[in-house]
């Protein structure tokens, strides 16, 4: 039993972590879009008028990936949750250098 809550606790893990990685990852991209128009722009020297809405989209964009983010982080606490009620609370599932774990391998380790 505690084997499969432990296999089915590292499948959750390793997809949000997926997931949190993709919201950050288009956060930095879609930044990068959005400071890349103001200055091509001006280097063509085009008018400010000259894709104000696209600046204004991609704006939008930011404001959204920020929520989607700030709700998969809500998300990664209720599972912290979840994860110390089927009691695997000293067992950690982190893939980041600020994580307890093995890192390099991703596998299951107990939390000192």
């Amino acid at each position: 039993m505690l084997k499969q809550r432990r296999l089915a606790a590292e499948t959750v893990a390793e997809a949000l972590f997926a997931a949190e990685s993709a919201i950050d990852a288009a956060i930095a991209r879609t930044a990068a879009l959005a400071g890349l128009m103001p200055s091509t722009r001006q280097d063509a020297n085009l008018s400010a008028l000259i894709g104000q809405d696209a600046i204004m989209s991609a704006i939008s964009t930011m404001q959204a990936l920020g929520v989607a983010r700030e709700n998969i982080v809500t998300t990664h606490k209720h599972l912290t949750i979840a994860q110390r009620d089927i009691g695997l609370a000293a067992v950690s599932f982190g893939m980041g250098a600020d994580k307890p774990g093995d890192t390099a391998t991703g596998r299951l380790t107990i939390a000192a």
